[in-house]
């Protein structure tokens, strides 16, 4: 920030100011991360156990934060101009690569480079890129530039643990087994590093200088979350004959997918958005760090368990010849299918506690309520423990335009009218 007020940025990089919205190239930049989550999902169904799901969420925690980076800058320049654009396309290039490299992060595929050493690699050079364009884009902000340094050392610490990870000698466990486990606990401790140095550090210097875009960019990785368990859907089918069952568990999937888009779109975002916008300085960034950041994470985690459920049933209701349609679904599939939508409302629950200081009471309930059905549904073929998942989201949705209604109404109004949708003849 110069004396006179006024930002002052490297040349040919255009600042952003209240109001901007994301650009084209952060839409563009995001599809990469379509293919990436569609990987942690492939990573977990390739490995169905606990430890498989400890991987996979690894794993998505790590692309999150890949991704929260380039959110931050982008609500600082914009992603389109200059020498912004450029990196963005090294880093798209970078993380396409890590991406292909998800099967083998934790374990090297025999033939050809590390996987793991590659993917630490390619983390390693998303991060530096990051920073360096950062530093770069805050030209005359010392606060920020303080900020970036402070930064710089956790992800340093984080990426030194992937390495070390990636680079464990065999002999130094006794078995492949120990090996995994010792190269998973220094994930955990990468992962520990990163995200509780950054909370550390505390929140002044960052800035949010967009609440419209800042809202906007996260709902958009809520959509591609979202995404991705349509497209589960579509997997858990690959090479099956359509048949009645496979009809109504895609019908059912889609509403259970549609209920948590109604959760996130319907009035919460619209919300949060306001909150943020009155928000100022570090207590706007400290708000955008704790209920973006940070809690959207077990939201998005919660669409990719829901999607890797809803991959399971497709294949128990498709697949005539190794499942009966009467089987139910158990394990693993059962868990992620339940548990995933339990995590998303847990998170909605956390995030609205810390952007509007109140609790919604019927996520709630229905969050209590999901985890009571579990066992019901573990006894139930896999088509009507989905049915069953989807009555009680639906249902959650429903209960809250009835007691909701009148304030959700004016809510969306006031927005729509603001946001240039005028009202139809007569209304």
């Amino acid at each position: 920030m110069t004396d006179g007020g006024t930002r002052r940025r490297a040349p040919r990089m255009r600042v952003m100011t209240e109001g901007a919205s994301v650009t084209p190239l952060e839409l563009f930049f995001d599809l990469v991360f379509v293919y990436a989550l569609t990987q942690v999902t492939a990573l977990m169904a390739a490995d169905l156990t606990w430890w498989g799901m400890l991987h996979g969420l690894l794993m998505l925690a790590l692309l999150w934060w890949c991704w929260c980076c380039y959110a931050w800058l982008g609500n600082t320049v914009r992603a389109d101009e200059g020498i912004v654009r450029v990196a963005l396309f090294a880093v798209m290039a970078t993380m396409f690569v890590a991406a292909i490299t998800i099967p083998e992060a934790f374990a090297d595929l025999p033939g050809g480079l590390s996987g793991p050493v590659v993917f630490a690699s390619c983390y390693l050079v998303v991060r530096v890129l990051h920073l360096v364009i950062y530093w770069h884009a805050a030209r005359g902000d010392d606060g920020l530039r303080r900020q970036l340094l402070r930064a710089a050392l956790p992800m340093l610490g984080g990426a030194t643990l992937l390495f070390t990870a990636a680079l464990l000698p065999p002999q130094i466990a006794d078995t492949a087994r120990q090996e995994d486990t010792l190269r998973t606990l220094l994930w955990v401790l990468a992962l520990a590093v990163d995200y509780g140095g950054v909370m550390a550090i505390g929140a002044r210097g960052w800035q949010i200088f967009s609440a419209a875009h800042w809202t906007e960019r996260h709902g958009l990785i809520i959509i591609v979350a979202l995404g991705e368990s349509l497209v589960a859907i579509g997997v858990g089918v690959t090479a099956l004959p359509i048949s009645w069952p496979i009809v109504v568990a895609s019908f059912l999937g889609i509403a259970v997918a549609a209920a948590l888009w109604w959760a996130y779109f319907d009035v919460v975002s619209i919300a949060a958005e306001g909150v943020l916008a009155r928000a100022q300085g570090a207590e706007r960034a400290a708000l955008g760090r704790d209920s973006y950041t940070y809690l959207h994470l077990p939201m998005v985690a919660g669409i990719i368990l829901l999607a890797l459920g809803l991959k399971k049933v497709l294949s128990y209701v498709g697949d005539g010849t190794h499942h009966d349609l009467a089987e139910p679904l158990h394990g693993i599939g059962l868990y992620a299918l339940y548990g995933g939508v339990i995590l998303y409302l847990l998170g909605h629950l956390g995030f609205r506690l810390r952007n509007m200081g109140s609790v919604n009471w019927p996520r709630t309930a229905t969050t209590l309520l999901l985890a009571a059905l579990v066992p019901v549904a573990g006894h139930l073929p896999a088509l009507a423990a989905l049915g069953l998942l989807a009555a009680v989201c639906v249902g959650m949705v429903v209960v809250e335009v009835v007691l909701f209604g009148a304030a959700r109404r004016a809510l969306r109004d006031a927005f729509l009218d603001e946001h240039g949708a005028g009202r139809a003849p007569g209304q």
